[in-house]
């Protein structure tokens, strides 16, 4: 049986899953150990608990929720190039450039570099819609 590789844009995608995750994680840093009385994590009602955080646990928590809106652009951008058979390494390429642009994005957004964010989000999407046309003939 002969299956088809497992590319570095495949890896691209799952890393880009793991994305908002890491940001929840981020979100959450710290405040496992303290009781939910005393303003740490509260696992009964985690949704109310982030609603009450602010400053960089809130850029986290929005920075989670942009990255997965940017999740089935990103997916469908990777496996519609993939099935119009565009160059493996130009795909792997870009795929690995959106993946590093959206971790400089979360860098940025809890980091409140809210115009350097900005760009990073654009460049990456503009990067997107270059996946997008890559298998276009």
């Amino acid at each position: 049986m002969n299956l088809p590789a497992f590319t570095l844009a495949h890896w691209c995608l799952l890393i880009a899953a793991l994305l908002p995750i890491i940001c929840a994680g981020i979100a959450k840093s710290g405040t496992m150990k303290t009781p939910p009385q005393q303003g740490g994590y509260d696992n009964h009602d985690p949704r109310a608990w982030m609603a009450r955080q602010s400053d960089w646990r809130a850029r986290a928590d929005n920075a989670q929720s942009n990255s997965f809106e940017a999740l089935p652009f990103f997916f469908a951008a990777v496996l519609s190039a993939q099935y119009l058979q565009a160059a493996p390494l130009s795909l792997d390429l870009l795929a690995s450039a959106f993946v590093l642009l959206r971790i400089a994005y979360i860098y940025c957004y809890v980091a409140d570099k809210a115009s350097l964010r900005s760009i990073v989000w654009t460049l990456a999407f503009l990067v997107n819609v270059a996946i997008l046309f890559l298998g276009y003939r």
